[in-house]
């Protein structure tokens, strides 16, 4: 992924940004609950817009403040390059097919793009405290310690993740991720599929697991985790070994001495 400075930002930013987060952080976790809620595929949803629209206000304004002249892109699920400028690429919920369904995997997301770079993000999770923030150019970080990707450089060694990046995704690309996933089987030594893609690509950045894939250009899943794992000295690509932007078709973050081996294990499946 191309560097992009962040001799703009400061950490005045970043703490108005983690203010944002925490703030709604909380008030999802007064909605959590341990059992699922919602039977029905309209019922689910239905949940899922809830918790969106219950922090939307909380998040939209002093972020867009933060950054004057930003702008906000809308669809959290939308793909594909940005026009110029900056950009708030932000989760409401990350995870929260997740949160509606009693379980502990789900975060609060926020990322300023600069011209389709990402320079800024804060990842939090509200059930344990825990901040994941990285500045361009500055590090990755987890409640303020440095964060290194793993030294591995065997890929039959590595712990792999990947997952669905929405609902409703095309034959094609289902079958594409079983294909891919068959393969890493074979050639890795554990891969997990779960969601949401940003808390897999936090345990890549802290060196917890070893890469990270998906066939996805669904922006407000990878740019956090992009910046993070870049950040912390890891490699993030497309499948076939091609410098990640926002335009890209599919992704891919590793720790560099397994990058070429999991490029040649996904790139002919992508």
């Amino acid at each position: 992924m191309p560097s992009a400075t962040a001799s703009s930002l400061d950490d005045t930013v970043l703490s108005q940004v983690t203010a944002a987060i925490h703030a709604a952080g909380e008030r999802l976790r007064e909605r959590y609950t341990h059992h699922a809620r919602g039977i029905s595929r309209d019922e689910i949803v239905s949940e899922i817009y809830a918790n969106d629209d219950a922090v939307l206000d909380l998040l939209k304004e002093p972020l867009l403040a933060a950054r004057p002249g930003s702008r906000w892109a809308e669809d959290e699920l939308a793909g594909g390059s940005l026009p110029p400028g900056e950009w708030w690429i932000v989760d409401p919920v990350e995870g929260n097919i997740n949160h509606v369904h009693g379980m502990p995997d789900w975060a609060v997301t926020a990322t300023l793009v600069r011209d389709n770079q990402p320079v800024l993000t804060v990842v939090h999770l509200p059930l344990t405290g825990d901040d994941y923030t990285a500045l361009a150019g500055s590090g990755a970080r987890l409640n303020g310690a440095q964060l290194r990707v793993s030294a591995k450089t065997d890929l039959s060694a590595a712990l792999i993740g990947t997952g669905q990046a929405k609902p409703g995704e095309d034959e094609q690309t289902f079958r594409r991720i079983g294909d891919s996933v068959t393969a890493m089987l074979i050639n890795g030594l554990v891969v997990r599929v779960s969601v949401p893609a940003t808390l897999q690509l936090i345990h890549v950045a802290a060196g917890r697991m070893d890469a990270f894939w998906q066939f996805s250009d669904v922006r407000s899943g990878l740019v956090a985790g992009a910046l993070l794992v870049a950040e912390a000295g890891g490699t993030v690509t497309d499948a076939h070994g091609e410098p990640w932007s926002l335009a890209s078709r599919d992704f891919l973050a590793t720790t560099p001495g397994i990058h070429a081996a999991a490029v040649k294990t996904l790139s002919p499946i992508a």
